[in-house]
């Protein structure tokens, strides 16, 4: 309790609104293909797209919320997007129960929930920068991380049990509940609130839009860094389905083989959340960047070698575990940089145009790698990616020479 209380109150009100929705996403991972499956009977090729939908029209619909976010208090956006979401998902039960569910309203609430995501993961992260001291912010990130990889390991195996009792659209009304839950917790956030600078014009310009990208592209460290984010993220999640058809179908897992493989992990990214500080202490920030950021990129190629049986699932669990705990040590280190070096009037177009580019890019590649496996084989596919994603370190930050987080961005731009 004194370590929360160490980051102060209203910290620990942001902190319990996002582990509430934490819980509730993972609570609900997969409920949407799940419903298009079960309920809907929806062919392979609508479960695909409605993963891509989501994703790469959500984003879209997010571009001009960067600029707007900036110009606003972050607080009651974050309240919204979590309302927005809270409603979104309840039209589904509600849909349900009169008979009235259809294929079209699952991907235009997959859409609304995805550019939700978007717009408040760029208020939270300009809330959370002026919460807490710059000093902290990397103990900050490391409980958030923290709290979404224990929601990983304990929301999926729950989820699937409520499912099986009681059908795939509980854990949306769980997920729908936890939208609540961070709504109020972020009501809860004492203080004032500044109101950003206010604009003198109507409307935002194409170039205003842009702003996020053209910073990021701008800034020496930045810029590889969002490359190679990008480019793993998108890797690795292009490869997700293709591996739950290479063990449930070519090798045979049972459901609670692949559940397991991909829960006991986790607790990987629990142990690399926890470490991250103590060796960002010992070794500095940059080194433990580079060096984490180079080793989760060396896992996926040993998935193609997974054979049936316990020694194909011993495979899967080490490499996901070696994969996992990188990551958990990377991510709030990176969270943290990219913070640091963002200015303060840039905080919320710089992690729309991350979000944004991160969200389209996961949807490019899942649809082009779904093309590649159907030509090749699932296995084939996730090699090419395993190949792939060892070039990304070359594109991580080399040099630590950044400006100053609040230097002004003509400055920044300067240094390009």
């Amino acid at each position: 309790m004194g370590r929360t209380q160490s980051l102060g109150r209203d910290f620990g009100w942001l902190w319990a609104a996002y582990a509430a929705s934490a819980v509730g996403t993972w609570l609900a991972l997969d409920a949407f293909p799940l419903i298009a499956i079960l309920v809907l009977h929806s062919s392979p090729a609508q479960v695909s797209l409605l993963s891509a939908a989501g994703l790469a029209v959500g984003a879209l619909i997010a571009l001009p919320l960067g600029p707007w976010v900036e110009f606003r208090r972050k607080r009651p956006v974050m309240i919204a997007m979590d309302l927005f979401r809270l409603a979104a998902l309840l039209s589904l039960p509600a849909a349900y129960l009169l008979g009235g569910l259809t294929f079209t309203q699952l991907v235009v609430v997959s859409v609304v929930v995805a550019a939700a995501n978007i717009v408040f993961t760029a208020a939270s992260g300009a809330c959370l920068k002026a919460l807490v001291r710059k000093e902290d912010l990397l103990k900050a990130n490391g409980r958030f991380e923290s709290t979404m990889w224990t929601a990983t390991v304990i929301g999926p195996p729950l989820g699937g049990a409520l499912i099986g009792v009681f059908g795939p659209l509980t854990t949306v009304v769980v997920d729908a509940v936890s939208y609540l839950l961070s709504a109020l917790g972020v009501r809860a956030i004492g203080g004032h609130e500044p109101r950003p600078a206010p604009r003198n014009d109507k409307g935002f310009t194409a170039g205003e839009m842009l702003d996020g990208w053209r910073f990021i592209l701008r800034h020496p460290q930045l810029r590889p860094l969002f490359l190679n984010t990008s480019l793993v993220n998108g890797l690795i999640m292009a490869t997700a389905p293709l591996l739950a058809v290479l063990l449930l179908g070519e090798e045979g897992f049972a459901p609670w083989q692949y559940g397991l493989a991909f829960g006991v992990p986790c607790l990987g990214g629990l142990l690399g959340s926890r470490i991250a500080r103590p060796l960002v202490s010992r070794f500095g920030q940059h080194r433990v960047l580079i060096v984490s950021g180079a080793l989760r990129a060396c896992w996926l190629l040993g998935l193609p070698f997974v054979g049936p049986g316990i020694p194909g699932l011993l495979l899967v669990v080490l490499v996901e575990l070696g994969l996992i705990t990188c990551m958990g040590v990377f991510n709030p280190v990176y969270a943290t940089y990219r913070l640091e070096r963002t200015t303060s009037d840039r905080v919320a177009r710089v992690l729309s145009a991350w979000s944004i580019t991160s969200s389209a890019t996961i949807a490019l590649l899942t649809l082009l790698w779904g093309l590649l496996a159907s030509l090749v084989g699932p296995r084939t596919a996730i090699a090419v990616a395993g190949v792939l994603i060892l070039c990304t370190p070359l594109l991580l930050p080399r040099r630590e020479h950044a400006a100053p987080a609040d230097r002004p961005a003509e400055q920044v731009r300067q240094l390009t």
